[in-house]
């Protein structure tokens, strides 16, 4: 489940239960530090809210994928085969580009803010202004990848490892998906 052990606290656990009923593995890892989870959150929820679900997980997934967590790369591809994509083209996102050229900018930004922002240059926000994106766009764009850097990082670093209800995915979504630690065996 995770490198390191923490204890186990029942009212962080039921406060933090996934939708589905059990207690996802990285609640587990930050039952240690409940204020930095409570901040994490209240981070992400102000980057979520700023911005369109669809681009914020799009922007999601490819920091996570670029960043090798399969965590996140699960957990945002799920949500995009459930919310605005089928599975295949969700597995398709992955290992392509999509076709949309606005989604294709936006996932090669945030892949790059993931990755090395230090080389993100002007003409890589030019490139999202002239599709029609805004200043304040481009800067949730940034803050979505970024802010996953953190989350990705701190599982991995971690050895936090995706749950395993992650297995009930559709086989070619999850295999694209597990793009670094495998899913917990059940």
């Amino acid at each position: 489940m995770a490198f390191i052990r923490t204890a186990e606290d029942g009212e962080f656990f039921e406060h933090n239960r996934a939708p589905a009923g059990h207690v996802p593995n990285f609640v587990r890892t930050f039952a240690a530090r409940p204020a930095v989870y409570d901040a994490w959150k209240q981070l992400n929820g102000a980057i979520k809210t700023s911005m369109d679900l669809r681009r914020y997980e799009l922007a999601t997934l490819a920091a996570a994928t670029a960043l090798r967590s399969s965590y996140c790369s699960l957990a945002h591809g799920q949500a995009l085969a459930e919310q605005f994509f089928t599975a295949d083209e969700v597995a398709g996102l992955v290992v392509g580009e999509p076709a949309d050229p606005v989604d294709q900018a936006v996932m090669a930004f945030a892949r790059k803010v993931a990755v090395s922002a230090d080389r993100i240059t002007q003409a890589d926000v030019d490139r999202l202004l002239a599709l029609g994106l805004s200043d304040e766009d481009v800067l949730d764009v940034a803050l979505a990848a970024a802010a996953r850097c953190f989350f990705s990082k701190t599982l991995d670093a971690t050895g936090t490892t995706p749950d395993a209800a992650y297995r009930s995915l559709p086989q070619q979504l999850r295999e694209a998906l597990t793009v670094g630690r495998e899913i917990e065996q059940p």
